[in-house]
């Protein structure tokens, strides 16, 4: 870090100055993280502990909500901190580690969605050769952890090359790349190619794999020949199809929406979805939209109570 030597901290000027304001912004998303901790844990918990649902697709919805604990606590308690400190401030390296755990999560969960996709291709547009096609679910698991930490790696291990000489002011309420790069004093084209080529790849390629997917599904739920066979075929993908549009909405209006014409506060916003906000909704449209998931949480709460969830982490 011999390059970063004249700036040491970083500032977030977060969502708002004003006293009052950052009081409520701090209730109001300690009860998200509270909810989204509190609903990705059940989910852990119930796929964990129902025998039923251990399945290739739980099986990936199981580490989709581990990745989103993981994911939402990276930046929300620093946030929530910042809220209720005078002094909004990060050092470089606790800045670095922020960014590196957010791109390495924000990957492995964009690689997840995209085996979640495989997942539904292979259970409607090939049902005979499903446990054959899914039997390396682990593999496609490991290998989305692997592309996360890779583009990670990757991305992060050019900010060394930068330096950071003032300001040091990070417009946003966490370490965010593209402000990163507006801070740097001395620019290096190659690492910011490799910066925006890594973290491009790591979000176009599963994109286009999962619409690439949800095109051949389509096309196999239409020559169903029963409206209810095509219904309920289309049902088993409405979850995903929502988390994906959700995540993914927000991503791409925020690259695609002209930089120079994006407002500091848009672009928070738009932070704030793909960041605090989809990991609260992902267990919630999960459940909410899951027969399986909800009939799994009453037997495990309900019928066998506590102490057998308990026992399921043993």
């Amino acid at each position: 870090m011999e390059n970063q030597t004249k700036v040491t901290e970083f500032i977030h000027l977060g969502l708002s100055s004003e006293p009052q304001v950052q009081i409520f912004l701090f209730l109001v998303f300690l009860v998200i993280y509270l909810v989204t901790l509190v609903g990705n844990i059940l989910i852990v918990l119930v796929i964990r502990a129902d025998s039923h649902l251990h399945t290739p697709m739980y099986f990936f919805l199981f580490h989709l909500s581990f990745v989103d604990i993981c994911y939402s606590s990276v930046t929300v308690p620093k946030m929530l901190m910042n809220f209720l400190a005078e002094h909004k401030i990060i050092s470089v390296n606790g800045c670095i580690t922020q960014m590196f755990f957010f791109i390495l999560l924000a990957g492995t969960e964009i690689s997840i969605l995209s085996a979640v996709a495989y997942d539904r291709y292979a259970a409607i547009c090939d049902p005979l050769h499903y446990m054959e096609m899914m039997s390396k679910g682990i593999c496609l698991v490991s290998a989305s952890w692997i592309t996360g930490f890779s583009v990670s790696a990757l991305a992060v291990g050019m900010v060394p090359q930068l330096s950071f000489c003032g300001p040091n002011e990070i417009n946003n309420f966490f370490c965010d790349m593209e402000e990163l790069l507006k801070l740097s004093c001395t620019k290096s084209p190659l690492a910011e190619m490799i910066i925006l080529v890594s973290c491009s790849l790591v979000s176009l390629v599963p994109f286009l794999f999962i619409v690439v997917s949800y095109i051949l599904i389509l096309s196999a739920i239409l020559q169903i020949a029963s409206s209810a066979g095509r219904q309920k075929a289309f049902s088993t993908c409405a979850s995903h199809l929502l988390v994906v549009s959700l995540y993914y909405g927000t991503i791409i209006i925020m690259y695609v929406s002209p930089s120079a014409e994006r407002s500091p506060t848009f672009h928070k916003v738009l932070s704030l979805m793909y960041t605090v906000v989809t990991p609260m909704f992902n267990p919630i449209i999960y459940s909410l939209r899951n027969k399986e998931v909800k009939g799994a949480f009453r037997k495990v709460m309900l019928e066998q109570g506590p102490i057998s969830i308990s026992d399921s982490m043993r």
